[in-house]
């Protein structure tokens, strides 16, 4: 209730000061279109009494002070028209310094200072060193303020700058340097007193009025960069370290963050560059509860905006030696603001990492260095659980991600697991497929076992159960999304130098045994794939296989490949690992390893008859067995008798006649090749064939059988009559 009554009571102030100087801007017109100056003069003073109060907020107060600044400048084209007043400008100088009241005093003078100026009667620096000089009577935070926003208004296009209009003999550009800076410093100091202009209690309040009225205090540091005679030296000797003085020196977090985020926004990006130095050793100085990371970053962000628009300027840094500054700076104001959270530590290491790879992008050193760092201040926590530093911590370890085609380049970084090492199970995950994506979205090929070992000690998450997790608890369909993207990746893993590659495989392979039953139907397919791919680039070497003294031979690797689809046989997924067997045994039939092929078609029976016992799998694989060994040459008359005779035996074996009869079909291809000398069996042909027909005869005469006894069809129908069967048709 009371802060409403406080807002209409401040609407009834506004009100009440808009009608006076409605009424006085009345009488004031009437005396402009007469010429009278006296009248002018008279009712202009009274017009601008009204900015006296102290009753209404800063919002409200721009508001009254803008209807008084449009009367202003009605005014001052008056002043200007000496015909019209009749009065030399010199004595209308010191006329309206006869005014009752200081502020209409103090406005008229700046009014008429512009006038004075113009006229070039006087020099332009004494002129406006009287002006900044008498603003000093106003100290009422407020009043002031907007009474020196004034003076900057009226007074920036009137400045003795190089190859202006007001440059005389004894005027020169550092006049103007110096009156602008009075001034700001004269407008920070009522600014910051505002803060003391009511009760503790009310602070929020006058940081938000204090808010609204920083703009009239940047102006200044505005108009300094638009002056034309500062140069770097300028800047560098007199502008920043004056301006900082009072930054530092205010101990005030409002205005501390606020000013040295304008000085960052409105000077250039290479006199930030040559200053570095003075600039970032203020930060360390300013107070704690100062936004420094918001600061910091802005500027670091200019920087790398300005190498990567002119790449020229890449040498400067280099000289300056900025990384290394803004390094120093960080770690000094990390260490001075002893409350900063992590969060904005860990935000300021991103910052300084994105300049570092914008600027420095082939400094590896550089950017391990600021992940060295990130991890210092993470030591002695806990995994992270705050989600705000989380995702500062996967922006941090992205951004290298991001900038490198060579995603595995950057991952050798030795700090880079480390910092990834506190982030929670299921974070790791999330990372863990960001540098996946990386890596196929780059076309990054990993060619090194070195490489590979960080990699899966990197994507640890995805690869293991970790920190007591359980695939059991995870989500099917993003555990499928994670098993399939690791199963990309390893066509990734190439070398062209056997040796190496070969060390690959055994390295993924030490990394995907630890994942657990649940993982290998995923990862073991593609690692066999990579295997039997690095067999066949050994065969077609000089048209030969390596020998077997070679340290990367076909014996060796079909050895290791049989270890690796064992452990697939072990979990439940035995129709995979005899698909992969009989792979294996094609390829060692292309490398005409009989003992190998043999091995391999041995393993496939035994998975066959101890491990498939669905019906519908068992036809699946019978048929790929009967078609593997269809095309296999290598065998001896021994080893492919033995081999058809089992095929022929379990195919016989199935349980629905028509599969039977398909299956021992298909096996009297196996006894007559066209392309092979010595096998073509006819006999046996036919006695398969026959063995089919009177297969084909018994499921025909099998169907009236089971209709006649009233027994519903496969689809559940209902019975309609006895059916004709055509015998020339495999039965369903």
């Amino acid at each position: 209730m009371m802060i409403s009554d406080g807002i209409e009571d401040e609407e009834k102030w506004l009100a009440e000061g808009i009608a006076g100087i409605q009424h006085n801007a009345f009488y004031l017109h009437r005396a402009l279109d007469s010429n009278n100056l006296r009248e002018v003069l008279k009712y202009s003073a009274q017009l601008l009494s009204e900015l006296r109060t102290s009753k209404l907020s800063p919002h409200k107060y721009y508001e009254l002070y803008m209807r008084v600044f449009d009367e202003l400048r009605r005014l001052e084209m008056f002043f200007k028209d000496e015909d019209r007043h009749g009065c030399p400008v010199v004595d209308l100088y010191e006329l309206v310094q006869h005014a009752g009241n200081i502020l209409p005093r103090l406005y008229l003078l700046c009014t008429v200072g512009s006038v004075y100026i113009k006229s070039k009667e006087a020099p332009a620096k004494d002129v406006l060193k009287d002006l900044v000089e008498m603003c000093h009577a106003v100290q009422h935070p407020i009043r002031g303020l907007f009474l020196r926003s004034y003076l900057t208004q009226i007074s920036r296009d009137k400045l003795p700058d190089i190859a202006s209009d007001y440059e005389g003999e004894g005027d020169t550009f550092m006049d103007a340097v110096e009156f602008v800076l009075q001034n700001f410093a004269e407008m920070n100091k009522l600014w910051v007193r505002m803060q003391h202009q009511g009760p503790m209690r009310e602070k929020e309040k006058l940081d938000k009025e204090r808010n609204e009225l920083r703009d009239l205090v940047g102006k200044n540091l505005h108009v300094l960069s638009q002056i034309e005679g500062v140069d770097l030296e300028i800047y560098r000797d007199i502008i920043l370290p004056r301006v900082l003085e009072q930054v530092v020196n205010c101990k005030d977090e409002l205005a501390q963050y606020y000013l040295m985020d304008c000085i960052i926004q409105v000077f250039p990006d290479e006199y930030h560059l040559q200053t570095l130095e003075t600039l970032l050793g203020a930060c360390p100085q300013l107070q704690s509860a100062v936004d420094i990371k918001t600061v910091l970053s802005g500027l670091m962000e200019r920087l790398s905006n300005y190498a990567a628009s002119s790449p020229e300027v890449l040498p400067e840094f280099l000289q300056v030696e900025a990384f290394t500054k803004l390094s120093n700076a960080i770690g000094k104001v990390i260490e001075a603001q002893v409350d900063m959270p992590v969060v904005g530590a860990i935000s300021l290491y991103v910052s300084l990492l994105t300049f570092t790879l914008h600027v420095h992008p082939d400094r590896l050193d550089y950017v391990d260095q600021v992940l060295g760092a990130c991890v210092r201040k993470l030591s002695g926590k806990a995994k992270l659980e705050d989600s705000r530093v989380t995702k500062q911590v996967v922006a941090l370890l992205s951004a290298p991600l991001e900038k490198y085609d060579d995603v595995v380049t950057a991952l050798t970084l030795s700090n880079y697991p480390r910092v990834m090492d506190h982030l929670d199970a299921a974070t790791n995950k999330i990372m863990a497929m960001v540098i996946i994506q990386s890596i196929m979205r780059n076309s990054t090929s990993v060619s090194t076992s070195d490489k590979v070992e960080v990699l899966f000690e990197l994507i640890k998450g995805l690869i293991k159960d970790m920190d007591g997790t359980s695939t059991d608890d995870l989500d099917e369909e993003d555990f499928k999304e994670e098993q399939n993207s690791v199963a990309r990746l390893m066509h990734m893993l190439y070398n062209d130098d056997p040796e190496e590659m070969l060390t690959i495989i055994n390295t993924v392979w030490k990394h995907i045994m630890a994942g657990g039953p649940k993982r290998l139907p995923f990862t073991v397919p593609p690692l066999v794939f990579s295997a039997l791919k690095l067999v066949r680039k050994l065969l077609g070497q000089d048209g030969d296989v390596a020998g077997e003294e070679a340290p990367a031979n076909p014996k060796k690797i079909f050895q290791l490949l049989n270890q690796i689809i064992e452990a697939l046989s072990i979990v439940p997924s035995p129709e995979l690992a005899l698909r992969l067997y009989l792979q294996c045994a094609e390829a060692a039939n292309d490398c005409d390893l009989e003992p190998v092929a043999y091995e391999f078609f041995t393993q496939a029976f035994v998975l066959y008859e101890e491990e498939v016992a669905d019906s519908r799998a068992q036809v699946t694989a019978i048929h790929l067995i009967i078609g593997t060994l269809q095309r296999m040459n290598v065998f001896g008359v021994e080893n492919r008798d033995t081999l058809t005779h089992k095929a022929t035996g379990y195919s016989a074996k199935l349980l629905k006649k028509p599969d039977q009869c398909r299956a021992v079909y298909a096996c009297s291809h196996l006894f007559w090749l066209d392309d092979q000398d010595g096998i073509k069996d006819g006999e046996r042909v036919l006695l398969c064939l026959k063995r089919s027909l009177r297969i084909a005869n018994a499921a025909q005469q099998m169907v009236p059988i089971f209709l006649r006894e009233g027994k519903p069809s496969d689809n559940n129908s209902c019975y309609s009559g006895p059916r004709r069967i055509d015998k020339n048709r495999d039965a369903e």
